[in-house]
């Protein structure tokens, strides 16, 4: 049996989750757990608060699957912008109490951490949402890193194929601070849930 494309798991996976199996939400958590739970931890610095992050992206999920539309992206890119989308919520609630409470900072130094924590989880979503070519190439270089010779051997393609990727995946990535996050949460996600 041939297997799946990514593209033809995300749809059969969704059609399970709104069918309602147990099984299915198991399997999009075993998978994307470690994802949510970095991402989370990437804006929040804290782990119970990624944590519960964790468990509201993956209950939201579950609640709301028709709410991934595969014609805008891949079910990995859903969940890591629910996840950032959340974190961010989360951090701005954790910072607002905290002012109000201590009366220490000022709403500009609230929205700067925001505004930092939002542009670090928004170049992890990109990152991760970057086709594998692209997103391998980047690991490679930046986490182990590698040049480009050393990429493209490692990768098994030309030396100029390993540029191009770099390029374009730093590219891509160049834009995680120029860009606003996108809209609020999605309905019945965030404040007052």
């Amino acid at each position: 049996m041939p297997k799946d494309t990514p593209l033809r798991w995300d749809r059969r996976m969704q059609q399970r989750l709104a069918r309602g199996e147990a099984a299915a939400l198991g399997e999009l958590y075993d998978r994307f757990a470690a994802l949510v739970h970095s991402l989370a931890h990437r804006v929040l610095d804290d782990d119970a608060a990624a944590d519960q992050v964790t468990r509201e992206v993956f209950g939201y999920i579950w609640e709301n699957p028709d709410a991934y539309d595969p014609k805008q992206g891949n079910m990995r890119g859903w969940v890591a912008r629910l996840t950032q989308r959340q974190a961010v919520h989360r951090l701005r609630q954790a910072e607002a109490t905290a002012y109000a409470e201590t009366g220490q900072g000022s709403a500009e130094e609230l929205e700067q951490k925001v505004r930092r924590a939002s542009v670090a989880a928004r170049a992890d979503y990109i990152v991760t949402s970057m086709p594998t070519p692209l997103r391998a190439a980047l690991e490679l270089a930046y986490f182990q890193r590698r040049d480009y010779r050393q990429t493209a051997a490692d990768l098994g393609v030309t030396e100029d194929e390993a540029r191009r990727r770099l390029r374009l995946g730093l590219q891509l990535l160049s834009t995680a601070n120029t860009r606003p996050l996108e809209g609020g949460a999605p309905p019945g996600y965030g404040p007052g849930r």
